[in-house]
């Protein structure tokens, strides 16, 4: 007898074998037939769709759970465009910490809409002898007052409280670590939204070290959820690169740095695992650090590296030869460049084919770099939304030749690379089918096309969130796909989105989101 079987459906399975169902069976949370296999059979459950879409469920291959659900309780100076207002939201926020000394943490800061970034002394106005802490909307900057920057060593620049990378961190790491309770509560809310846009799997981006760790035991944060089953959906866990520390292996492992015991990319369960290794190579576009060949358009500087780029080279070698996929932080094309030579060189120490390793991200490619992707075997894991909220700003200070080159649809689909969708939530809106409007259209919210030769087909648009989604982190044999033997991991939808007008793929309304063969939209604790 089956758990479930959903019937009267337009099941889009993403299988070219079985493209389209109108039944599902599912008996314990897999999927174990369609249509005549499993129109017969008896169910404990029957639910008549009355005809409404079913596809894989999303995979996010990109986010930060954590942030997310903590942004999401942190007072924000999103909506101020004057710096008056930013301060007068900093000055509330003060007003509730109950002493002296303490950190305020605030959101949303986007020096963009202010016309220049606050300063130390403007946040000491009101900062009232705290911590005051401004993060940057990009993961890669902040502001600060004079109280933290009095609290930084010597050797850590800064422009008048303003740190970016590897001073940001600086920062971050005065703090004490968040406890995991409250990670957990943090994660588990961020997941909730994720299930309610249709997301079934994503991957966290960095845990425990690199710009956003937020404790050193970070990752049993998600165990605790785990445990006490409240884990929204499945997550794979990237450790952030500066986790890995020198260990006396067996010399014939051949491995120079690694977590204790080994850990390494796989280890886990269908729920809860190790993936990738994230490395961040350079910074943002939206900080302007992103590290570029060339200077940003009407500027002198070309962004920066995290690191000597010796050392962020070694590390990719060394995460490689230490059993790892990799995941490589790289926006701009000199950031690329690094990754790519860095995963060369891996790969000729010791070749691992089926390694599946990614660059996150690949926000400006040059057309040379493509079949370089091609020939390494790396994925494409790219945020469309970032040009559909950004899009005008970043065709400006990239330029008219460079503006068409940013992340990319068609160039890598032509030159065989994976292209992998993802949200790199909180930065922007997580909605994979706003995400998949944009792949389409290439249209900025003001209308603006950007790079319109990069446009893919619908299709296209949602095998990035679904079958590249999985393959980009191991899941291909049991995600991605409705097909039999598969998790029973899908998204209702309202409609069609390759039906419906281009323009209206964003608002189709996502009816439910069913994880382990469970609907989990509702709250249900799986």
């Amino acid at each position: 007898m089956l758990c479930t079987r959903l019937t009267n459906a337009h099941i889009i399975t993403m299988d070219p074998d079985h493209p389209v169902a109108h039944d599902l069976g599912i008996w314990r949370g897999r999927v174990v037939g369609l249509d005549e296999a499993v129109t017969s059979l008896p169910a404990r459950e029957v639910v008549d769709l009355q005809g409404a879409t079913v596809l894989p469920g999303f995979i996010d291959s990109h986010v930060h759970l954590a942030w997310t659900g903590l942004k999401a309780s942190t007072p924000s100076v999103a909506p101020c465009e004057r710096v008056e207002d930013v301060l007068a939201v900093v000055e509330e926020a003060v007003a509730r910490t109950s002493s002296a000394g303490t950190w305020v943490d605030i959101g949303g800061y986007d020096q963009r809409a202010l016309g220049r970034h606050l300063t130390a002394a403007e946040l000491d106005r009101v900062g009232q002898g705290r911590k005051v802490f401004l993060m940057h909307d990009s993961g890669h900057a902040c502001v600060v007052n004079s109280a933290v920057l009095d609290l930084l060593p010597a050797d850590v620049p800064h422009q008048d409280g303003f740190l970016a990378e590897s001073a940001m961190t600086a920062a971050r790491r005065l703090r004490l670590p968040y406890s995991q309770s409250e990670l957990a509560d943090a994660v588990e809310h961020a997941g909730r939204v994720c299930l309610a846009e249709g997301v079934t799997a994503c991957a966290e981006a960095g845990i425990g070290g690199g710009l956003l760790g937020h404790s050193p035991v970070e990752l049993g944060a998600y165990q605790l959820l785990r445990d006490q089953r409240r884990l929204p959906l499945r997550v794979q866990l990237m450790a952030a690169g500066d986790t890995l520390r020198p260990l006396s292996a067996h010399q014939d492992d051949g491995i120079p740095r690694a977590l204790d015991l080994g850990m390494r990319t796989g280890f886990g369960d269908d729920w809860l695992s190790l993936g990738a290794l994230k490395i961040y190579t350079d910074g943002g576009m939206m900080a302007r650090t992103a590290a570029l060949t060339a200077p940003y358009e009407g500027m002198t500087h070309t962004g920066q590296l995290q690191d000597d780029p010796d050392r962020l080279a070694d590390l990719v070698v060394d995460g490689h030869l230490a059993g790892w996929q990799l995941a490589v932080h790289a926006i701009g094309d000199r950031a690329a460049d690094l990754a790519l030579d860095a995963l060369e060189r891996a790969q000729r120490l010791r070749p691992r084919p089926g390694a599946r390793h990614r660059v996150e991200h690949a926000g400006l490619i040059r057309p040379d770099q493509l079949p370089r992707f091609a020939r390494l075997g790396v994925s494409a894991v790219v945020q469309p939304n970032f040009l559909r909220y950004f899009g005008d700003d970043y065709a400006a200070v990239m330029g008219e030749e460079r503006a068409p080159w940013m992340y990319r649809g068609r160039g890598f689909l032509d030159h065989g690379v994976t292209l992998v969708g993802s949200s790199d939530r909180p930065v922007t809106d997580g909605s994979p089918l706003r995400a998949v409007q944009f792949m389409v259209e290439r249209a900025s919210l003001s209308g603006q096309v950007v790079g319109p030769d990069e446009a893919i087909t619908v299709d296209e648009a949602l095998r990035a969130y679904t079958v590249a989604g999985a393959y980009a982190s191991h899941w291909d044999d049991s995600a991605g796909t409705l097909t039999p033997g598969k998790r029973a991991d899908l998204v209702v939808l309202g409609d069609d989105p390759r039906r419906v007008d281009t323009s209206r793929i964003g608002d189709i309304e996502v009816v439910a989101t069913f994880v382990d063969g469970h609907e989990a939209t509702e709250g249900k604790k799986l």
